[in-house]
């Protein structure tokens, strides 16, 4: 898809250099990660490699659990809510690893540099092109570096010019928290070699701990070659010393070779596979370098273009591009492009929405998301962790480690709405390790078949529980809800081949555990016992504080998604003989019904418990609503309106996913004014001297809050959003389903995707649909569209594209 020329340029922009981590830029190719802090005198570039973690793979089996589940099961059989709870701490395992930091390269430049001009300074993050600029005068001199990660070339790309000759002169190192050492090799490279830890330990244990993970970093540096020279000052920094200008390239590699391989026995060098990646870059051009970098950023980061504008009024209409040649449509889309911004800072513009609303921030919000995740999950890196693949930590915080109960699931909740489907595969790459060592949990510590996954896991896909709080750790839902996603992928694709080698697999093996999981409770229906609600307390009949029950709302709405998602691939497959298939059908028969509390609100466990916390972060009982399919305004009306009531309940505050995951259960009750102001409650600046807790909002290069930093609620963001303007099921396509109208009330979006193997591009003025192309490149089933209440059917075919106006009436079709 091609862009019209009317976009505003896409930039975060700074006032300064960063003071804090959450001022820096974000720079990554999926693996290869730095936060750049843009001083004069001083640049600091924190570096991660998405593999170094802590440990080694560990063993995730305990057979002391089953005995622990027969007493918690009597206990919550007896209505001993609170002991049983209590007893569940035995069956709590190890904790996960950690995400480790790579290191830090720092640029110390002349005294030169002390002087500079601050009303030239200049820093910026161009989403457009995954660069970050710093420019910036001394005297009448300008400065200029240029950053980017590229992804084709898996290389860290630095690129520092003066605009007078001979005036560029600084010192560069590489350093790292991690055990390591550094050396110069020959003129112009540093090497840095070191390790992880081999367990997980404090960080002043660090020097004593058994090596694991071995890394390598090595920094390849070149100057003009007609003036300047490069000097070695030490073993681990360069002087470079009245040059024109410097190119950095920055590689790294590590020995992880999976995580069912021991790193002691990994056959991976490190420092062999950084060197092989510098020779083939060797001859290589910054030029060359940057366009194949922006070729491959391009093709993801276009395929979705996203306007919007509070004002009805046009003074320069823009034709409705057709998705491949550009042209516009015969029907010309009355949207009228906004002014620059100029040089206001990004922190600017999110302390003055409260009061402006400015949409065109929100585009940069929900296209700087859509740039994260292209940056921190690629095809062969490993899955987004809580901060994607930026910490500064080697304890991070959380350990910067997946949580399967709702943050990894939020990390990718985007990639199909917003036409990113290559960005998820490193999720199913995740996945199917974790049903491997899942197989061994579910054998061992439950005697059960089929595979199972906890609330928390880390690269070497740990499967059970860790310690900590009951309320959290036992949960053993994570590998369900992740199979979700598979099922997901095939509805958005009508990819055959997928569910049949990598989906069904997968879904097979959690639904067998689902049904040995599932036992029979005293009223017929099938229980999971225990069963938590993520991280949520109530009072037991007896007053006492509790968390374990049976079959909480989450657990049977994800059970129901699962075992539906069986049956559906079945029949896709043409398995619906099978065994399984047959077992799975008696069991959604037996499956509890969700149920409305005495107070109109959806029940968040089996029994109406009193809630201590009524606002508390997580909305697991909503799950059927969204991400799920269980409840629908069409489908379960009554339920719809008790998820209302629910969600006043909770309330607006909470952390950045929280807020966003409210955004799209608002949507998905077609309540624009809600969903618009859980957004507005986002938009708040974030002070990293006085984060308190829970209260998300964002900071000044966008990176949104728990607090502190954690990324799914810029994913949960741009999911958010597109289920604001597209809902879908495989055959129905529902068109701005919670516009705001008078906040959004003109404006287009072009190239999300929907279930049924469609693409849709929607112009909308006044409030009101005008024009919407809908295609598919391949099969799709797409039967209805529907707008404010008018349906229609339709028949699309592959390879062609279909226009319809505003009131759902064919006006045209194109070939593709």
């Amino acid at each position: 898809m091609e862009h019209t020329d009317d976009s505003e340029p896409l930039k975060v922009t700074f006032s300064g250099p960063a003071k804090y981590f959450t001022d820096a830029a974000p720079i990554g190719n999926g693996r290869l990660g730095a936060m750049v802090w843009g001083g004069v005198a001083s640049e600091l570039l924190q570096l991660n490699e998405d593999t170094l973690w802590t440990g080694i793979p560990g063993n995730y089996t305990n057979p002391n659990v089953i005995v622990a589940l027969a007493e918690v099961r009597k206990l919550v059989d007896d209505g001993e809510y609170a002991d049983a709870s209590a007893a569940a701490v035995y069956m709590l395992g190890n904790p996960s690893e950690v995400y480790q930091l790579l290191g830090d390269l720092k640029l110390d430049f002349d005294d030169l540099h002390l002087t500079y001009a601050e009303e030239t300074y200049s820093r910026e993050l161009d989403l457009n092109a995954a660069t970050v600029r710093v420019g910036y005068s001394v005297g009448n001199v300008q400065f200029s570096r240029e950053y980017f990660s590229s992804y084709p070339d898996q290389v860290i790309v630095m690129k520092i010019s003066a605009s007078k000759s001979g005036y560029l002169s600084f010192t560069v190192s590489l350093d790292s928290q991690l055990h390591h050492h550094s050396y110069v090799k020959g003129s112009n490279q540093i090497i840095m070699e070191g390790a992880c830890p081999g367990k997980r330990i404090p960080p002043e244990a660090n020097d004593n701990a058994p090596k694991g993970i071995q890394f390598c970093a090595i920094l390849d540096l070149k100057i003009s070659d007609d003036i300047g020279m490069i000097n070695v000052l030490d073993d681990k920094t360069l002087k470079v010393e009245g040059s024109d200008w410097a190119i950095l390239q920055l590689v790294a590699a590590s020995s992880f070779n999976g995580p069912l391989v021991d790193p002691s026995e990994s056959k991976k060098d490190p420092t062999a596979d950084a060197v092989r990646v510098l020779k083939t870059i060797r001859n290589l051009s910054y030029t060359e370098l940057y366009a194949r970098h922006l070729s491959d950023y391009q093709n993801l980061f276009q395929r979705v273009s996203l306007k919007l504008k509070k004002s009805s009024s046009s003074n320069s209409a823009t034709g409705f591009a057709s998705p491949k040649t550009g042209e516009p449509s015969s029907v010309t889309c009355p949207y009228n492009k906004g002014s620059s911004n100029g040089r206001i800072s990004t922190a600017d513009r999110i302390r003055s929405f409260a009061i402006d609303e400015d949409p065109s921030f929100l585009e940069l919000l929900f296209h700087f998301g859509r740039y994260l995740l292209i940056s921190c999950s690629r095809p062969g890196t490993q899955v987004s962790n809580l901060q994607g693949i930026w910490n500064k930590d080697i304890a991070p915080i959380w350990d910067c480690a997946p949580h399967l109960n709702i943050n990894l699931q939020m990390n990718y909740w985007p990639c199909l709405p917003c036409n990113l489907a290559d960005c998820q595969e490193p999720l199913f790459d995740f996945l199917s390790s974790l049903s491997i060592n899942g197989s061994k949990t579910a054998e061992v510590n439950y005697e059960a078949r089929g595979w199972v996954v906890h609330h928390q896991t880390d690269i070497w896909a740990k499967s059970s529980t860790i310690p900590g709080k009951v309320k959290y750790a036992i949960w053993p839902m994570g590998g369900a809800w992740l199979c979700t996603h598979l099922w997901e992928h095939y509805m958005y694709t009508m990819d055959k081949d997928f569910l049949e080698n990598k989906a069904y697999p997968l879904l097979e093996g959690c639904a067998t555990w689902l049904l040995d999981w599932l036992i029979e409770g005293c009223d017929g229906y099938l229980e999971t016992n225990p069963s938590t609600s993520p991280e949520h307390n109530f009072i037991a009949p007896d007053g006492r504080p509790a968390s374990v029950s049976y079959s909480t709302t989450m657990d049977i709405m994800i059970i129901t998604e699962v075992l539906s998602a069986v049956v559906a691939a079945a029949e896709v497959l043409g398995y619906t003989d099978s065994n399984l298939v047959d077992k799975v059908k008696k069991a959604q028969t037996r499956l509890r019904p969700i149920k409305i509390g005495m107070d109109g609100s959806i029940m968040e466990w089996s029994l109406d418990f009193e809630d201590p916390e009524v606002h508390h972060r997580h909305l697991s009982h909503l799950f059927g609503l969204f991400p799920g399919h269980t409840m629908t305004l069409e489908g379960t009306p009554d339920l719809c309106t008790a998820a209302k009531k629910s969600l006043y309940k909770r309330g607006v505050d909470g952390p950045g996913w929280s807020t966003t995951w409210k955004v799209a259960l608002w949507a998905h009750l077609h309540d624009s004014e809600h969903a618009y102001g859980m957004i507005k409650h986002l938009i708040t600046l974030v002070d990293p001297d006085h984060e308190v807790s829970f209260h998300g909002g964002l900071y000044s290069n966008l990176f949104a809050a728990h607090p502190p930093f954690q990324i799914d609620a810029n994913f949960g963001f741009i999911a958010a959003v597109a289920e604001m303007l597209v809902q879908s099921t495989v055959k129905d396509l529902f068109l701005l389903p919670a516009l705001p109208r008078d906040k959004w009330g003109s404006g287009r979006v072009k190239g999300l995707k929907a279930r049924g193997g469609v693409t849709v591009d929607i112009c909308w003025s006044d409030g009101e649909l005008h024009e919407v192309d809908v295609w598919s490149e391949d099969r799709n089933s797409l039967q209805k569209l529907h707008y404010k209440g008018t349906s229609v059917k339709v028949d699309i075919a592959s390879r062609r594209i279909y226009t319809f106006n505003g009131q759902l009436r064919l006006l045209k079709t194109s070939s593709l």
